[in-house]
């Protein structure tokens, strides 16, 4: 994998454990998400004329994916929740890059080297290990199990749709920005419906965190999907996990949730399995 490859999915990962704080430290966690997701749809607007747009093919795969991510964000709002960043955001998010790595080679038909399974491994069980430190913490909440595992599922089943409609389309930026659009309307509709006025009075003061973290997702996935198309789903899904260490940053130093010397050893494998996935 080249430099440059490994240093954006880097990025991306930055720019997802931020946009996910966002969300974690909103006093209405489902309609800051929708409003994040609006935000990003917004933006996606401006380039989306001037762009080739997806081959037929993947349409398919577009409204698969939208579907899934509004039910990612449905259960993204229940599990922070429910519990801690730090316990509810390494259970989705290290669960889903394993299930993603095990159906990647008879779905999607790629097989990982030794040393790339030893890094996703490692990602792997960095990221669980944080959440069970986490869970050991804050005592065990069947809340952040049942929706934390839930949403692994979904993050494993849209990337893998991703990771094959983005190869399908012949054009990374604007399928990825059809994925938004697609999932935002149907966000809004819904959010429309049931809650309407503690929609309009929520997104009140709120525009500015709700593009700041609509351009974090975009551009965060806007990457990921790219780095689909150069190397294998796997080794994206895992290595975006390194969003963990970001994580832990803005856990400990800006939501002030503690850490103990077990979460700060998981993070380390985490890195190490950054570095196997890079060199072997």
């Amino acid at each position: 994998m080249s430099g440059a490859v490994f240093t954006l999915i880097l990025l991306a990962a930055l720019l997802s454990a931020s946009w996910n704080a966002s969300v974690k430290g909103a006093s209405d966690k489902y309609l800051h998400a929708v409003l994040v997701a609006c935000g990003a749809a917004l933006l996606a607007l401006f380039p989306l004329p001037f762009l080739s747009q997806p081959a037929p093919a993947s349409w398919v795969y577009i409204g698969a994916s939208a579907l899934l991510q509004v039910i990612y964000y449905k259960l993204l709002a229940a599990a922070f929740r429910a519990g801690d960043f730090g316990h509810a955001y390494p259970l989705m998010r290290g669960t889903a890059p394993l299930l993603v790595s095990l159906v990647s080679g008879p779905v999607i038909g790629e097989a990982l080297s030794l040393g790339r399974w030893l890094g996703v491994a490692l990602i792997c069980s960095g990221v669980i290990g944080v959440a069970w430190e986490a869970s050991s913490r804050v005592g065990a909440n069947s809340a952040v199990m049942k929706y934390g595992l839930s949403n692994a599922v979904i993050i494993a089943a849209y990337t893998t749709v991703d990771g094959i409609g983005v190869r399908k389309s012949g054009a990374p930026a604007s399928y990825t920005i059809w994925i938004f659009e697609v999932s935002a309307l149907m966000l809004v509709v819904a959010a429309m419906l049931t809650r309407r006025k503690e929609l309009c009075s929520y997104a009140k003061g709120r525009l500015r965190s709700a593009f700041m973290g609509g351009a974090a997702v975009l551009i965060s996935y806007e990457i990921a999907l790219w780095a689909m198309t150069q190397v294998p789903i796997a080794v994206v899904a895992a290595l975006r996990e390194t969003s963990m260490v970001f994580g832990m940053a803005i856990a400990v130093l800006i939501l002030k949730e503690r850490a103990g010397i077990r979460r700060y050893v998981a993070t380390a494998l985490i890195a190490c399995g950054a570095i196997a996935i890079r060199l072997l």
